[in-house]
């Protein structure tokens, strides 16, 4: 083990770094410039708000959902880094989501340009060219020795027992291997934050589809519109980091999850702030303020994942996670499309973002307070129990006491990795 670990931070684990922040900006960048084709659909095709959502909504949720081809890039890129990094796993992934941040500053300014000189059919086809950069980026990802631990080799199949025949049986143990339908069921830190996110993500994506139509519709000129998007992923570029950086300090490896909530309901707070006026400066300081929190969302998002679930267990739980994430990205802008078209103001999209942001943020905050605080008291109650019963033979007592309470522990932190 001590040999994967030393290989795995080598020189090459930078490159590796390097490679995902490339991937990350080529793949989980592209969806924020969508924004700046909203109005262009609608008027070639002549659809409403609710049907033109469609577009970014299915883009972004086969790129969650395992579509499109991104989808194999960028969650790649996500779990490399875990088998890479070990000491310095918190900023490499704060670093390597710090290239969505470069996506997102520079896919708008490239978008403008593109659609004004070749139309929204050329820009996609150039876009096309520019996501083929991902197969370089997967190129440069070599295997890392890996051992499995006693707990996941239990869980694997004899070799000795004969496969079930049929299609049906193999699908099912398809989906059993490759989606993790086990850790769901069992590890409720896992629930907990997988039900907050969903949510979540019903009102996270609304202002990046939304604010340049938002602008616009309020007689800014479309090239202020699209800077303000190039705004929240300059922003990124440096705070991201700096999540990365403050998440990764010692006192905060326990307070990550909570550190997640708190920017999620930062997040919503801002999004408030953002329908006070449509006044150019007002809006780059809500990109400004938006920022702040979404870095600490982007930095944070997969490593709290890391933390709640094991690492030989983490590529499943991921698939499983951003399957279930794809289905709120899906539908969340189609029906911010339509309370706008029922409406016809845009206050009611940002609110709509704000109350589900918000209320997520209290969810997985409130909830993890209570597995906390349960698996505080669980090993005490269990010890007080146990220290009547073996006070007749003190010597006996200390070491049968110590061992199951070790052993408690050492599960405890295997389910929530805390």
């Amino acid at each position: 083990m001590s040999q994967a670990l030393e290989r795995s931070e080598g020189c090459w684990a930078w490159v590796v770094l390097l490679a995902s922040v490339v991937t990350q900006g080529l793949t989980l960048g592209f969806p924020t410039c969508i924004g700046i084709f909203f109005t262009e659909l609608q008027r070639e095709f002549q659809a409403s708000n609710s049907e033109t959502s469609w577009f970014p909504s299915i883009l972004t949720a086969m790129l969650h959902a395992g579509g499109l081809g991104m989808c194999f890039s960028f969650q790649s890129s996500i779990t490399v880094l875990g088998l890479y990094f070990t000491r310095w796993q918190v900023l490499a992934n704060a670093l390597a989501s710090a290239g969505v941040s470069l996506g997102i500053t520079l896919w708008p300014l490239l978008s403008r340009y593109l659609l004004e000189d070749l139309g929204w059919r050329g820009t996609f086809l150039i876009f096309g060219g520019v996501l083929l950069h991902c197969c370089v980026c997967g190129a440069v990802v070599r295997p890392v020795p890996a051992s499995v631990t006693p707990e996941a080799r239990e869980g694997l199949p004899s070799p000795s027992k004969r496969p079930s025949r049929g299609c049906p049986a193999a699908c099912g143990r398809a989906i059993r291997r490759h989606l993790a339908f086990d850790v769901l069921r069992d590890n409720v830190g896992y629930r907990v934050y997988t039900l907050g996110v969903v949510w979540m993500i019903l009102g996270f994506p609304l202002p990046h589809v939304f604010l340049v139509p938002y602008a616009i519709r309020h007689g800014m000129d479309e090239q202020k519109a699209a800077l303000l998007i190039s705004v929240i992923g300059f922003s990124n570029i440096f705070l991201r980091p700096m999540a990365g950086l403050v998440a990764g300090r010692r006192e905060f490896a326990g307070h990550r999850k909570y550190l997640f909530s708190l920017a999620a309901l930062l997040n919503g707070l801002t999004n408030l702030v953002c329908v006070a006026s449509a006044d150019f400066r007002v809006l780059v300081g809500y990109c400004l303020a938006y920022s702040v929190s979404m870095s600490g969302i982007g930095a944070l998002l997969f490593q709290v994942l890391m933390d709640i679930v094991p690492m030989d267990r983490f590529s499943s739980a991921l698939g499983l996670f951003t399957v279930l994430e794809s289905i709120s990205i899906l539908i969340s802008p189609p029906l911010a499309g339509l309370l706008l078209d029922t409406t016809d103001d845009f206050s009611y999209v940002f609110y709509m973002s704000s109350f589900f942001l918000i209320s997520a943020a209290l969810f997985m905050g409130g909830s993890f307070c209570v597995l906390g605080k349960k698996e505080r008291q669980g090993p005490w109650a269990e010890a007080k129990g146990a220290v009547p019963e073996a006070a007749p033979e003190q010597g006996l007592a200390t070491e049968d006491m110590d061992g199951p309470e070790k052993r408690l522990r050492v599960e405890i932190m295997y389910v929530t990795s805390v």
